[in-house]
């Protein structure tokens, strides 16, 4: 039963206030309680908005109008409490969003009737060891990218899966991609396109300095360890594409799947691969 829905909306576009009111609407018909973000009470004039860390808490559903962006953002905000993601594409690709604008009216009528599936999408956890403790702890969707953003400067890293030493890189990064983030900057790195259910992540370097460095496959249940051999303030961490802090020489990233999944709710049937040819034109000459 959905009694409580929330709102997450992209700041900055036309469009959205015509579908907040259908959704207010929608809600004050089924008797539903909903809750908003801080970008989704501006487009409304209320002064209620909720930071997105707080937004999900005694949430059955959350609302994402917006792009990519604003699903990774949203799905970050959810964290382990698995609360499942209704996303509404507004963007450029919305690869991960499952219904356009057109389709809302269904999808929510669906939701009222419990008539939907949940996608469960892998999750990456990582801790950041520095000095021998542990600094910081993230979840990523999609990717963790460690990456030097000075110009024409390689980085020296080792990976391990396992405690097996893997190979050591010189290269511009590494990104270590869940099946969902392999058609992300994994992808644009020359990395391998996945199926959503696959169990399996990814290390892919970017612009290594050997013909023979490339993308591993490794198995879900994998333990990735990623050693900063050497570099400067500016190699950098990236979750997500969103966020990200400085690293140092001789950091430690240790990776694993995460116990919990981002929940995406699926009102139809559409397969993958044909989401993969009509979003990125996968396979056209």
């Amino acid at each position: 039963m959905i009694r409580t829905v929330a709102i997450v909306s992209k700041p900055g576009r036309d469009d959205i206030p015509v579908l907040l009111h259908y959704i207010l609407e929608w809600a004050a018909e089924h008797d539903i309680r909903v809750k908003i973000d801080v970008s989704t009470a501006d487009y409304l004039h209320r002064a209620d908005g909720m930071d997105r860390d707080r937004l999900p808490e005694e949430c059955d559903l959350i609302v994402v109008l917006g792009g990519d962006g604003t699903f990774l953002s949203a799905a970050r905000a959810v964290g382990p409490r698995q609360t499942p993601l209704l996303a509404v594409n507004l963007g450029g690709l919305g690869f991960m969003m499952t219904i356009g604008p057109d389709e809302l009216p269904a999808a929510l009528e669906g939701v009222a009737r419990s008539a939907f599936k949940l996608d469960s999408r892998m999750v990456l956890e990582a801790d950041l060891e520095r000095d021998g403790e542990v600094v910081d702890r993230y979840f990523a969707l999609n990717d963790i990218v460690v990456a030097n953003s000075a110009v024409a400067r390689l980085l020296h890293l080792e990976a391990y899966a396992d405690g097996e030493f893997v190979c050591g890189y010189r290269s511009d990064g590494l990104i270590v991609s869940t099946p969902t983030g392999s058609t992300a900057y994994s992808l644009s790195a020359g990395g391998p396109v996945m199926a959503p259910d696959v169990a399996a992540l990814t290390l892919t370097p970017i612009c290594p300095h050997t013909l023979s460095n490339r993308a591993v496959v490794l198995p879900a249940t994998a333990k990735v360890e990623v050693r900063i051999l050497d570099g400067d303030e500016e190699n950098f961490l990236s979750i997500d594409g969103q966020v990200g802090r400085h690293l140092e020489p001789h950091d430690r990233l240790r990776l694993w799947r995460a116990s919990h999944t981002v929940d995406i709710v699926q009102t139809n049937d559409v397969p993958f691969f044909d989401v993969l040819r009509s979003k990125m034109r996968w396979g056209e000459r």
